[in-house]
């Protein structure tokens, strides 16, 4: 069985995928794996035989698939993000690599370890591949003269003893920090996405103007005064049904339909006079209303002003689904694949309306092959551009680095011309969860034998135990200040954690606890910080203990 298994890669990914999926539904004290489970699946597969390992290529495939679609969703996030909380994040980064560093020099001198072999563990321990290259590459330049191969050996052994551990003991530190402070990840959510005016309930409301004063000045100017973020939608004044625009000026008696918050409609009820009971927004004798799939080319990656609905149908959208959450539209909201838009117009309009946004579910399943290829290519081509650093050695991103930094900005342009590089949600996550499991069960069936054959030995234990350490105390410490001393929510701090390891398998760990994307945006925010400092620090070290 063993012998068939490895002559057919393919079998083997899907009996580790089908072994350890169902295994991350399991809960134990309300915790389970999730996803993760397929790592674990792996490396006890892979440490029955030594020839029980998937092919490098597919691992690297879902990896890059992972991390691109990762950063194709985020991009505005993360940089509205970061341009917010950047210094915070280059000091949480700093002072946590800064710390696994210490701890690394302390286990180098008190378990009297070689040099490379330390260097390896501080890689593994932290999981990052490109700062274990940049320890290989840095040997091969300026490494001591002798058995260069043996050298070159002895910071992978290191590295691949550390590394499930590096995995491991995140997600351990996770599950303890969130039991021990009681995380309701729901609630937590709510507030989040509360406190950033988005998520909230959008309601509808029919206003009896009755103020005087309600005429004062157009709405458009009336909202920007006042400070309301919502949407007025249709109005009747004297029996008859239109849309409001820009430069509509309300008059007493006129019944107009407001989109917001329940907070937002309080605050305009009070300003123009009083709720009313009729149900505007049902009166479809003139004005007819249609939820619209997004998938025209045309429409995605442009804002809302720039489509001059208004002018082309006398339409208006009130309100945006994407994925779970409603949102409600402004002039600079900029349309993505999968949006339902919510559109009043005549009723005559509606074909031709449905005809610009597309409206085509199975466009909504398929992906822009050529836009996706060729930012993939632009993401590796960034990830093997070698990076000059004032040490002489060069900085290389990696496939994890470059894919995801390009998905990043590619995401905060939406598109370029005839371009369109954001993918639709339901694609997008279905990409992910691919890569995702496909380079988990990768890296888990390659580390499984190296990591229990090393183990056995004193040398194997002491890189085990030391690496521990330095996993825990990163985390540990990377939980507590986020937590406690920058008050980020825990939904985004443990992907922040996840970035901080640069590790996709600690990412679907936190998504599987929270239910909801916010382990993305911290992770985002952090991966191509933690990266970097990772490979320069892994540089610096190897150096230092030379």
């Amino acid at each position: 069985m063993t012998r068939y298994l490895v002559e057919n890669p393919l079998l083997l990914l899907f009996v580790v995928v089908a072994i350890g999926y169902p295994l991350g539904r399991l809960k134990v004290r309300g915790t389970s794996l999730g996803v993760a489970s397929v790592l674990f699946a792996g490396l006890a597969v892979g440490a029955i035989d030594q020839a029980l390992k998937l092919p490098e290529i597919l691992y690297q495939f879902g990896l890059v698939l992972f991390v691109y679609t990762i950063g194709i969703s985020n991009g505005r996030a993360f940089f509205a993000s970061f341009r917010r909380k950047g210094g915070q994040y280059t000091l949480l980064v700093t002072g946590v690599v800064g710390l696994a560093v210490l701890f690394t020099v302390v286990e180098f001198a008190v378990l009297d370890l070689k040099p490379t072999l330390t260097a390896g563990m501080f890689a593994g321990s932290l999981t990052n591949t490109p700062a274990l290259a940049s320890e290989l590459e840095y040997l091969e330049t300026y490494g001591p003269e002798g058995d260069r191969e043996q050298l070159l050996a002895e910071p992978v052994v290191g590295y691949s003893v550390a590394y499930p551990i590096g995995v491991l003991g995140v997600i351990l530190a996770i599950a303890v920090a969130q039991r021990r402070w009681r995380i309701d990840y729901a609630r937590e959510a709510q507030r989040v996405r509360e406190g950033e005016g988005a998520a909230k309930p959008l309601e509808n409301r029919t206003i009896r103007v009755t103020r005087e004063n309600a005429a004062c000045r157009p709405v458009a100017e009336l909202a920007r005064a006042e400070g309301w973020d919502v949407l007025f939608g249709r109005v009747r004044r004297a029996g008859q049904l239109g849309l409001v625009t820009a430069e509509t000026r309300l008059e007493p008696d006129d019944l107009v339909l407001v989109v917001g918050t329940r907070e937002e409609l309080d605050s305009v009820t009070a300003h123009l006079g009083e709720a009313c009971d009729e149900r505007l927004e049902l009166d479809r004798s003139e004005l007819d209303f249609r939820r619209i799939f997004v998938s025209s080319r045309a429409v995605t990656g442009r804002r809302l002003r720039d489509l001059d609905l208004r002018q082309r149908f006398g339409a208006v959208v009130t309100r945006i689904r994407r994925g779970d959450v409603e949102i409600l539209p402004h002039a600079e909201t900029v349309l993505e694949p999968g949006d339902r838009v919510r559109v009043v117009a005549p009723r005559e309009s509606m074909p031709a309306i449905s005809t610009f946004f597309g409206d085509s579910y199975r466009a909504l399943s398929e992906i822009d092959v050529p836009t996706f290829s060729l930012g993939l290519t632009l993401g590796l081509l960034l990830g093997v551009l070698p990076i000059p650093l004032p040490s002489g050695v060069d900085l290389k991103l990696g496939l994890a680095g470059g894919p995801l930094i390009v998905a990043l900005i590619l995401s905060a342009l939406d598109r370029t011309g005839p371009l369109v590089w954001s993918l639709p949600y339901s694609a997008n996550l279905t990409l992910r969860q691919l890569g995702l499991i496909v380079f988990l069960a990768g890296i888990g069936t390659r580390a499984g034998y190296a990591f229990i054959s090393t183990v056995k030995g004193r040398e194997g234990m002491l890189l085990l135990l030391g690496g521990a350490a330095i996993t825990f105390a990163a985390a540990l410490s990377a939980l507590w200040v986020g937590y406690r001393l920058m008050k980020v929510p825990m939904g985004v701090l443990i992907g922040m954690v996840a970035g901080l390891q640069t590790q996709p398998a600690v990412l679907g760990f936190a998504l599987e606890q929270t239910g909801d994307d916010l382990p993305n945006v911290g992770y985002a925010a952090l991966f191509p910080l933690a990266t970097i400092a990772k490979i320069i620090a892994a540089q610096l070290l190897i150096a230092l203990l030379l």
